[in-house]
């Protein structure tokens, strides 16, 4: 374990600043191997049983939002898998176990991530452009996508690699020596750190520093609503369209992550939905006309959508990359469907990164990679036809790139 220091921070800031979203050191162990290598899961696959530590450490933390049941069981009721754990077990997130009958979290204030990144990496198009969003991440996920691309941290314990020790008024003191605008919670899967991130949030929040939420949106109502309360914008993963590809490729369900949107649209949370195109899996051009018609139905046309092209990753290494063709098509058919802002991602230099406006349709932000070289908005509005704009931007215009 490392203590970090604002010396310490602000020079891996620099130096990762243009690296990937995993450090060098978050690696898995030595000779470790993708999959349920840690503990024995269940005969359902649920939770890893007999896994858990003896007693809490430095970065345990009372779970929330969860039951007590007879003989020292408890349930985690922060996502749909509503872990069921014996003393000992682990969650399937592997970040939450059961010590003597208590639910404890053993990623507050570890983080194995942790970066400044332009907020349009999350990727957020519409909220505060040109802006820096201090990111930070601990270990693990409640879902097993085959194409998990963090999948170094996501599927392993947070005990197995190495992390800073940044507890939330450290985190949100290490954002503002970086002037970062916001605080972002993401690489990894936020909703398995919910207590780190809802205590680092609502400092932040007071601090006047903004919260952002890249997540798979697999998590209940409850816990969401709490979470409402404390994040500006998010960008939600919408895995594809179909219950039956969510339990194979991503072992979820579609259901809860469609509650996830209308509550976070409820409750009017920026958000942005972004949808990676796997070949064989989230390609069928039916489906996502259906995704598209179900977004302009129950949500609006104001959301914006990203198309991501995929790359081989984790255990879909033998796929080949997203053909380009298929992300203009499916661009085109969220576009004539109603969905006033879609872009693709993956694509550089693709007139799919710009914002247009949907009422001139005249450009409004130009994007090369992560830069801005032209921005033309007035606030909220187009310079051009001054038609509102939705999302969160700066009263004045960006500042310089």
């Amino acid at each position: 374990m490392n203590k970090i220091t604002r010396r310490q921070f602000l020079y891996c800031s620099a130096a990762l600043f243009s690296a990937s979203a995993i450090p060098a050191w978050a690696a898995r162990p030595s000779g470790a191997k993708p999959g349920n290598e840690y503990g024995k899961e269940d005969v359902s696959g649920r939770v890893f049983r007999g896994d858990a530590p003896e007693k809490p450490w430095k970065w345990s933390h009372e779970g929330l939002f969860y039951d007590k049941l007879k003989n020292d069981r408890v349930i985690c009721g922060v996502c749909p898998n509503r872990c069921n754990l014996a003393p000992g077990d682990r969650s399937v997130c592997r970040s939450k176990v059961n010590i003597g009958g208590t639910l404890y979290t053993l990623t507050y204030g570890n983080p194995c991530a942790v970066h400044l990144d332009p907020v349009e990496k999350k990727p957020l198009f519409h909220f505060k452009p040109r802006s820096k969003a201090f990111s930070i991440a601990t270990t693990g996920c409640n879902l097993r996508c085959l194409n998990c691309q963090n999948w170094e941290i996501s599927q392993v314990r947070p005990e197995d690699v190495r992390y800073s020790e940044l507890f939330p008024k450290e985190a949100v003191e290490a954002a503002k020596g970086v002037s970062a605008e916001s605080i972002a919670y993401t690489y990894s899967e936020p909703v398995t750190f919910f207590e780190y991130m809802i205590g680092t949030a609502r400092i932040a929040k007071e601090e006047g520093i903004y919260n952002l939420l890249i997540s798979n949106g697999y998590i209940n109502r409850e816990p969401l609503l709490e979470l409402c309360r404390v994040v500006d914008g998010a960008n939600v993963n919408l895995k594809s369209f179909s219950d039956s590809i969510y339990r194979k490729l991503n072992g979820g369900r579609l259901q809860p992550v469609l509650e996830t949107f209308r509550t976070m649209h409820e409750k009017g949370i920026h958000f942005e939905i972004t949808n990676l195109v796997v070949p064989g899996y989230a390609d069928d051009q039916e489906m996502v006309k259906r995704m598209c018609e179900w977004i302009v139905e129950s949500l609006g046309p104001d959301h914006p959508l990203h198309f991501l092209r995929f790359f081989p990753k984790y255990k879909l290494n033998r796929l080949p990359p997203t053909p380009l063709s298929t992300l203009t098509r499916f661009r085109e058919l969220a576009l004539s469907g109603g969905i006033r802002y879609v872009y693709l991602g993956n694509v550089p230099d693709n007139e799919g990164n710009n914002t247009y406006c949907h009422n001139c349709h005249k450009m409004l932000v130009e994007r090369k990679g992560y830069l801005i070289p032209e921005y033309n908005l007035t606030g909220n509005r187009c310079k051009f036809c001054n038609t509102v704009i939705p999302g969160v931007w700066d009263e004045g215009g960006p500042g310089p790139v």
